[in-house]
């Protein structure tokens, strides 16, 4: 088959690297000279422990069994199966994370409540203050601003790969047929639209009423920590946008425990990890409401540079870079991908949300899947 995949982010790029490997000649097309979107912007992070029950969680863990096959034959990757550990400073907090443990899928996730004393043997940066750790084994991560790099240098070995930057798709001529603004028309078995964030232009006339919507986030990096992250740290606040922690303790938190103004205001909660070169990538916010803000606010750095202090017992090295980007995300928050076939031959798959880069293989592979490579 000939399959022309739109789109060199993370999904696309694995929409691409399922099509090789099943034998076929693919042709990618990418707008920018390389990716640009959520897919760098992102924490890197192969994220099962607060996935929903059922697909998605089955998605999430399915997508982490083949990062670590990649990881295994491509190492630029850098992936790691880090784990990760949510830390919880009061008891309602805590009873959230005891509610996961009996989970009928917590064994799955690898959940585990641990001491502070217990957590820092795990992960000796964490010389703070907090009352337990939820530790979740099957979590992992990968370096997000140099996956796809990577992916498509392996990629490019194949004669059957074709990589076309700096040009955008802008009409579908026929059967899966597309002609780009080089007014290059691209002929193939299968054309897959994976433009993440970008939802207008030719999506929005293929697909005018796209169950998806935009979220803006905002993020950080600091320079090196100096000393070894080992798992991924998420805050309480976390269990709070994760619908594997839904229930009554989850209810009596928010009912009780409100967030701070900050953190309520801008709807946070704290992740970080470690990258390659030492350096902790820290978030997140969440903005729903268009048209987003364009520039970038300081209160929720500020915010989160305390959290992150506290958990360290530390001050946080220098904030070496900020950043807002935007991802696509099913509106519908029970579907993991909205995957559509808009014209004959021709398919959109888009609105991953927050999952994109830990389900972005899976995803890859169940479209192939469904279309028959």
């Amino acid at each position: 088959m000939r399959v022309t995949v739109v789109g060199a982010g993370v999904v696309g790029t694995m929409h691409a690297w399922q099509a090789v490997e099943r034998g076929h000649e693919v042709v990618q097309i990418e707008r920018e000279t390389e990716a640009r979107g959520a897919s760098l912007r992102n924490f890197g992070q192969i994220w099962v422990s607060g996935r929903a029950a059922g697909e998605e969680l089955e998605t999430a863990l399915r997508a982490r069994e083949l990062w670590e096959g990649l990881g295994a034959r491509v190492p630029a990757l850098g992936f790691r199966p880090n784990g990760s550990l949510t830390l919880v400073r009061t008891g309602l907090e805590r009873a959230v994370a005891e509610a996961a443990l009996s989970l009928p899928d917590a064994a799955a996730r690898g959940y585990k409540l641990l001491t502070p004393a217990e957590a820092r043997t795990l992960n000796p940066a964490l010389r703070g203050t907090y009352d337990a750790a939820l530790y979740c084994e099957r979590d992992a991560a990968v370096e997000p601003r140099t996956a796809q790099l990577a992916l498509r240098a392996e990629l490019l070995r194949h004669p059957n790969y074709t990589f076309l930057p700096g040009r955008e798709v802008r009409e579908v001529t026929g059967p899966g047929t597309v002609r780009d603004d080089h007014g290059e028309v691209h002929r193939a078995d299968a054309v897959v639209l994976c433009t993440g964030a970008w939802l207008g232009g030719l999506v929005k006339e293929l697909a005018p009423d796209l169950p998806v919507r935009r979220v803006r986030l905002q993020m950080m990096q600091t320079d090196p920590l100096g000393e070894p992250l080992p798992t991924s740290v998420a805050d309480a606040d976390s269990f709070r946008y994760y619908p594997a922690y839904r229930g009554e303790a989850l209810g009596h938190l928010e009912a009780t425990q409100p967030q701070s103004p900050t953190a309520a205001a801008h709807r946070m909660q704290l992740l970080m990890v470690q990258r390659a070169d030492g350096g902790l990538t820290i978030g997140d916010t969440h903005e729903y409401e268009h048209p987003f803000a364009f520039d970038t606010v300081e209160e929720p750095y500020e915010h989160l540079t305390g959290v992150v202090e506290g958990f360290l017992g530390r001050p946080l090295p220098r904030i070496r870079h900020r950043w807002a980007g935007a991802y696509a995300q099913c509106t519908d928050p029970g579907r993991v991908v909205h995957r559509q076939q808009v014209r004959e031959g021709v398919w959109l798959v888009t609105g991953p949300g927050g999952r994109g880069m830990t389900c972005a293989p899976a995803i890859a592979e169940t479209t192939a899947n469904e279309l028959g490579w």
